[in-house]
């Protein structure tokens, strides 16, 4: 095998991306793109983290282990080229209701049976499970997290007089309401003065790191004027300037046991988070991860996370997309990104001392708001009844009791929306009627290979059969990947009698695919109910990109005027 080779056999899919970039070549230019990429990431995880942490019920310290030791194992093990790792905010409400029930010793012992769950879940290749996920119920349990970060955050953000916030959603608000005479006005202003700040410079300079000039100019405020408010030295008594020696738990059978179904929760949201993280990565570089993989690192790491007194991790959306803005181009970027946080915690940690918490409060509202995914959720409410229902469903029951029962609800809700679909799909497919009127599918031939014969030149063409919904709707990209780009790409429909939102959201990331690369995109022989449904979603013909057609001749009509406009142009 040469240099430049990829691996091949049973333990290609475990191999890490880093292994195999630097086997194809790296050189000083890699270098510098990686290390400048990997500073502007720690920039925007040095604030997170701690916030992260203190949200969570836990020290800032264990913040920022977790970026350093997780960060560090998830970019040099992982799948993904650009994936970056560390705490995020979808485990705030979990671990706070671990720490809460079990104490730290418990929040360890669950993260440590989630690393385990995770390396199984990656040796046995359950990675690609992913994709049967329906979006209703990740998009309702995502909204859920941003509420319940959101409501973690008014005593902080209000500097309320609290000393044991319940973990419950409603006692936590009538806790809030029994102290509103103990609100103070600076911790008020401060989270609010954050607030408008980090807006401010979202909107007219989107490109500097937001999170932490925030953070420290609400620092050097206090500072400045003295007020009254709590400080990360005050509360936690300041940040060590080392990392912790490794920690075994102390438990039992009884804790274990006990512990489970919150350690089946953590493994559940560091393999989705991170391999959504990888999914979303690989559209912005056009690479392709390697989930299996990536969970074996996700496993490795929250286990080494565990250990040292760090927290959960996953890949991290927003630092994943940072880094790629940044112009990483393989995971060194990733690995640099925790050396530098590592740095700062040998060489700065006291700085840390002086930020103020109600500041760390506005920058987690702002988290919890981009979270929240309203404009997901305004789509989502346009959708058949039953993804609504769903979405809800799994929304409500994070809000009110845990994500563990919302996931599971979910999930068993959109299988059951499934079954009956498609007992809707099997009265269709009897009424002989309707398909002998489907005449120009049946006079043609049904191989791959014979309906692309005679295509014109530039023009490709894919068939879909039966329904469209969340466990195939994700196949939908990897069929213009592995075509290539040609100038026009016929996506025959006229089989399909249904579609659900998961679909829709497939199809939106191929006509944003196809926009991009210049590819005319024809929808041919849409049936009522998924023309009904991208109709109401927000899916309409431009007449440039995007065009419905009632037939496969017509499809093919419109293809020969594209294909041949630019050589008439040309005469």
């Amino acid at each position: 095998m040469s240099a430049t080779s990829p691996p091949t056999g049973a333990w290609n899919p475990f191999v890490p991306k880093l292994v195999t970039l630097l086997r194809q070549g790296y050189g000083p230019d890699d270098l510098r793109h990686d290390l400048l990429a990997g500073l502007t990431v720690a920039i925007v995880a040095l604030p997170l983290s701690m916030a992260l942490a203190i949200a969570s019920g836990a020290s800032p310290a264990s913040g920022l282990t977790t970026a350093i030791v997780a960060g560090l194992l998830i970019s040099a093990l992982g799948g993904s080229r650009v994936q970056i790792g560390g705490p995020t905010a979808a485990f705030i409400p979990v671990i706070f209701n671990i720490i809460d029930q079990h104490g730290y010793d418990g929040l360890v012992l669950a993260t440590l049976m989630a690393g385990a769950i995770l390396i199984v879940a990656g040796v046995m290749r359950l990675g690609t499970l992913v994709k049967y996920m329906p979006q209703p119920v990740i998009t309702g349990f995502t909204a859920g997290i941003a509420v319940s970060i959101f409501t973690s955050q008014i005593k902080d953000a209000l500097g309320l007089d609290i000393e044991r916030l319940p973990a419950d959603f409603f006692e936590r608000w009538q806790v809030y309401f029994q102290h509103l005479g103990s609100i103070n006005p600076a911790a008020a202003v401060l989270a609010f003065g954050t607030l408008v700040l980090l807006v401010a410079l979202r909107r007219y300079r989107p490109r500097w790191p937001a999170f932490l000039i925030a953070v420290v100019a609400a620092s050097v405020v206090v500072l400045a004027s003295g007020l009254p408010v709590d400080t990360i030295a005050s509360r936690f008594g300041g940040i060590p300037t080392e990392l912790p020696v490794p920690h075994w738990p102390q438990f039992d059978l009884a804790m274990v046991r006990a512990l489970l179904p919150s350690a089946f929760t953590i493994a559940f949201l560091a393999g989705v988070e991170s391999l959504l993280s990888a999914v979303v990565a690989d559209g912005m570089t056009g690479g392709r991860h390697r989930s299996n993989g990536e969970l074996v690192a996700q496993g490795i790491a929250n286990t080494a996370s565990a250990l040292v007194g760090g927290l959960p991790a996953t890949g991290a959306i927003v630092r994943t997309a940072t880094n790629v803005r940044a112009g990483a181009r393989t995971p060194v970027a990733g690995v640099a990104h925790a050396l530098f946080i590592l740095a700062f915690v040998l060489l700065a940690a006291p700085l840390a001392d002086y930020v103020p918490l109600p500041a760390m409060a506005g920058l987690l509202l702002m988290v919890a708001w981009n979270m929240s995914e309203t404009e997901r959720i305004r789509q989502l409410m346009r959708a058949p009844v039953g993804d609504r229902v769903v979405l809800l469903t799994t929304f409500a029951l994070t809000v009110m009791f845990d994500l563990t029962l919302a996931v599971e609800v979910g999930v068993v809700l959109a299988a059951f929306l499934f079954m009956h679909r498609m007992s809707d799909v099997v009265a269709l497919e009897s009424d002989v009627g309707l398909i002998d009127e489907d005449r120009e599918d049946a006079e043609e031939p049904t191989a791959e290979s014979d309906q692309r014969a005679g295509l014109p030149d530039g023009v490709e063409v894919y068939r879909v059969s039966g329904p469209l919904f969340f466990a195939v709707a994700n196949r939908i990209d990897d069929v213009l990947r592995a075509i290539g780009t040609p100038r026009v790409f016929i996506l025959r429909l006229r089989r399909v009698p249904l579609i659900d939102a998961s679909a829709v959201t497939a199809l939106e990331n191929l006509i944003e695919r196809c926009r991009r690369d210049g590819i005319c995109l024809v929808f041919s022989g849409l049936q009522p109910q998924p023309r009904d449904v991208l109709r109401r979603m927000g899916i309409v013909p431009d007449g440039a990109d995007l065009h419905f057609v009632d037939d496969f001749p017509a499809a093919l009509a419109l293809a020969r005027k594209v294909v041949e406009a630019p050589a008439a142009a040309a005469r």
